[in-house]
């Protein structure tokens, strides 16, 4: 690792480090704020561990503030907090006509997926008639037996007829020919009626709430949120931006005195509240001893009374889980309502956890476990897969083990990736309809160039929603034969739960991604949960990742921060006193140095750093960056043509983007080479600048150039997997814009903690079972 003294810049000795230095002119410097003083104290606008707790959920944009209710936010005028869906604005006159958004999609799938669980559980209560899970061979044999008892055949017509011909395998399909589209609008998000609006307005009006309100709460609430809203005024805390403190002032405003901080409809809505942000946070779960400690906080009396009321009132599940290992023993069956629900060891048994979960996560991981048994059992076994080419050991060795397993797992770096392509090459040889997801476009198109064929390409969220991938057979099941799962650390438990539930009987299933970069934005950790649970064949990659970054990251990997040797500069060190010095010196590195050094343009030199706040966050470094490579009064809402963007079509979902221009219909975006509208009341909540990202933003993207800020008031939110996935989104060059000193290998050396509270991992291993 090539550590540059002084602030020396990659390609620029300490000789001429003044002419590397901008001329203050054109960049102006940014005001330094209050910086650590000797007592240790943080300066003004640090990033906090709170920040950094809720990236999980930092892919939707907030309003400039990363202030959440509990910090003050009053309910007037508050934007919807980072965890929001976006674009909850009203879409206006033509509502009615408006195409189904992406999140409207993706809720309509969720139902369509609840459905067919249903109808699964009712088909495997219900009477199984004779012969009616039979298939293949054995229907014919059992055909063949009824025909003789009734006399149809003999048995000598069986014996003397010929044996069927060989099925001819199935050609390959040729790719289907890709064809430019013209630009489309993002699809306006339906609002609700403005009559319900005025309704909701009416009964803000008589708590004392901001009419600015009424439409999110609508929206929030359905078409009978006015009427809900009287009969349980703590329903507001479903509105984003509204903590508990405004609830109460409302809920006393329409109820009077009489209500307390006992009130039955106050404590179901405030564990509805803590489960909900436990899920930005990626938990599926909470123990039940935090949300009653939780609730006790909020001045609740007695919460072991308030979460039998909840549970009783179906506003939240129970579940016991084993203390050993999470899902050790698999789930034991959840007390009765009546029942004590505390972690009892009296009798004997091993000691249990009690764990309170909301019904859309505990069916989404109930689903998955179900669906990946499924596939696990019903391929077709002893596949001879020989003729298959392979041009590595480790990729010999994947098309092995899928040949012979409905499930399998792969793990590996970023030259790992190369050994699912070939996989997918090989099977497509074979006649087999395949396809590979990513988790962005980046992601979609490497995959593509390394396979060869753009159509076995695309993004996880576009094949869900229907906008990429061969779509659905008549039983309305994805139309492919193999699919393989780039990025599966990356994809939370609800849309998996939904992929594989879209999957038919006999297709392969491969989950490929490596177990050390940061976890989904979305709530569970399926990967994670897979491994651990060894549900499946797990192929571990032997590829290692090349040259002095991948020696770098490949060491982090396992605790050690070694010193490279970086012959090229690939990897470069630059020192920092405070935050405002490093907010100048990345603006350097990214407008400068690195260009000049390197040839690598700034517009393929990514900036990542902690979190949105702080001195030295996405925000301000944002603000330096777009002064000095595309300033501009920010014509439309803060942008200007040529700027560098992220778009968030839905929460979780960050596409890196340019834009283009403005207009009447909106912000018009280049993403990848796809032309795309967002309509202007979607732009501030959908796109932000974006030449400075977070890790989890950057997570399944890797550029060129990488500039990894950590002021001083970052080292809270530094982990191994933090360190691991920024370092590792560098392919060519990695500077490090140092001003976390020690906290920086403490971090690494760390081992990382599981973080989120699932209950897949025990739904699988009690499956396997």
């Amino acid at each position: 690792m090539t550590a540059l003294p002084g602030g020396d810049t990659p390609g620029s000795p300490a000789a001429d480090d003044a002419g590397a230095v901008a001329d203050p002119a054109t960049v102006p410097s940014p005001p330094s704020p209050p910086v650590r003083g000797e007592g240790g104290e943080a300066h003004e606008g640090a990033a906090t561990a709170d920040d950094v707790a809720a990236e999980g959920a930092e892919a939707a944009p907030d309003d400039g503030d990363d202030k959440t209710p509990e910090d003050g936010e009053s309910a007037g005028g508050s934007a919807p907090d980072a965890g929001g869906t976006p674009g909850e604005e009203t879409a206006g006159g033509e509502e009615a006509a408006a195409p189904l958004s992406e999140t409207e999609a993706e809720l309509a799938a969720q139902r369509e997926l609840r459905e067919r669980i249903e109808k699964r559980k009712a088909e495997k209560a219900g009477p199984i008639p004779a012969g009616g899970k039979l298939s293949g061979t054995a229907a014919d044999l059992l055909a063949a037996v009824r025909a003789v008892e009734s006399g149809e055949k003999t048995a000598a017509a069986f014996f003397d007829s010929p044996a069927p011909a060989t099925a001819p395998r199935r050609p390959a399909p040729a790719p289907a020919p890709t064809r430019p589209r013209p630009p489309e609008p993002a699809p306006a998000p339906r609002g609700p009626a403005p009559e319900t609006v005025a309704e909701v307005a009416a009964v803000l009006a008589e708590g004392g709430a901001p009419g600015a309100l009424a439409g999110p709460a609508a929206e929030a609430l359905g078409p009978q949120a006015a009427g809900v809203l009287r009969e349980d005024p703590w329903r507001m805390l479903a509105v984003p931006g509204v903590g508990p403190e405004q609830a109460d002032a409302f809920a006393r405003a329409l109820l009077g005195l009489g209500c307390g901080p006992d009130d039955e409809r106050r404590t179901t809505a405030l564990i509805g509240r803590l489960l909900e942000r436990a899920a930005l946070r990626g938990h599926t779960a909470m123990e039940a001893t935090a949300v009653r400690a939780a609730l006790a906080e909020h001045a609740v009396s007695d919460p072991e009374a308030a979460v039998r009321h909840a549970v009783a009132a179906g506003a939240v599940l129970v579940f016991q889980e084993n203390e050993d290992e999470a899902g050790d023993g698999g789930p034991v069956p959840a007390p009765e309502s009546g029942e004590d629900m505390e972690e009892d060891d009296s009798s004997g048994q091993e000691p249990v956890r009690v764990l309170l979960g909301l019904d859309r996560y505990a069916l989404a991981e109930e689903s998955l476990a179900d669906g990946l048994a499924r596939l696990a059992h019903a391929c077709e076994k002893g596949t001879d897969w020989t003729e298959a080419a392979a041009d590595s050991p480790s990729a010999a060795e994947l098309i092995r083990v899928v040949a012979a397993h409905g499930v399998v797992a792969h793990t590996g770096g970023e030259a790992a990736r190369a050994e699912p392509a070939a996989l997918l090459v090989a099977a497509r040889t074979l006649g087999l309809r395949v396809l590979g997801t990513a988790h962005g476009v980046d992601g979609r198109r490497r995959l593509a160039e390394a396979t060869g064929d753009p159509a076995a390409a695309v993004t996880l969220a576009g094949l869900l929603s229907g906008a990429e991938g061969p779509g659905r057979d008549e039983e309305g099941a994805i139309a492919v034969d193999l699919l393989v799962v780039l990025d599966a650390p990356q994809v939370d438990v609800e849309s998996a739960a939904m992929l594989v539930e879209s999957l038919a009987d006999g297709t392969r299933l491969v989950l490929s991604g490596d177990p050390g970069v940061l976890g989904s934005a979305g709530a569970g950790r399926v990967f994670a949960d897979v491994l651990a649970a060894r549900a499946c064949p797990q192929v571990v990659s032997r590829t290692p990742d090349p040259g002095p970054i991948g020696e770098l990251v490949s060491g982090i990997g396992i605790g050690e921060l070694n010193q490279v040797e970086a012959p090229g500069r690939e990897v470069v060190i630059v020192p920092v006193r405070d935050a405002g010095e490093a907010v100048h010196r990345t603006v350097q590195l990214v407008a400068d140095s690195v260009p000049r050094a390197l040839g690598i343009p700034s517009a393929d030199t990514q900036v990542i750093t902690v979190g949105h706040g702080g001195s030295a966050g996405t925000r301000a470094l944002n603000a330096a960056l777009k002064q000095r490579l595309n300033p501009g009064p920010g014509r439309f809402g803060g942008f200007d043509p040529g700027d560098r963007v992220v778009h968030v079509p839905a929460p979780g979902r960050t596409v890196p983007a340019t834009v283009v221009s403005a207009d009447a219909e909106g912000l018009h975006l280049d993403c990848a080479g796809e032309r795309i509208v967002v309509p202007q009341q979607r732009v501030a909540s959908s796109v932000r600048h974006g030449w400075a990202l977070s890790a989890h933003q950057a997570a399944g993207t890797r550029w060129p150039a990488v500039v990894v800020v950590l002021p001083g008031d970052a080292a809270q939110g530094l982990s191994r997997p933090w360190v691991y996935t920024a370092f590792g989104r560098a392919e060519r060059h990695l500077s490090v814009v140092h001003g976390v000193d020690q906290a920086l290998p403490r971090a690494v050396a760390e081992p990382p903690a599981q973080d989120r509270t699932t209950r897949l991992r025990g739904l699988l291993e009690a499956t396997a079972r």
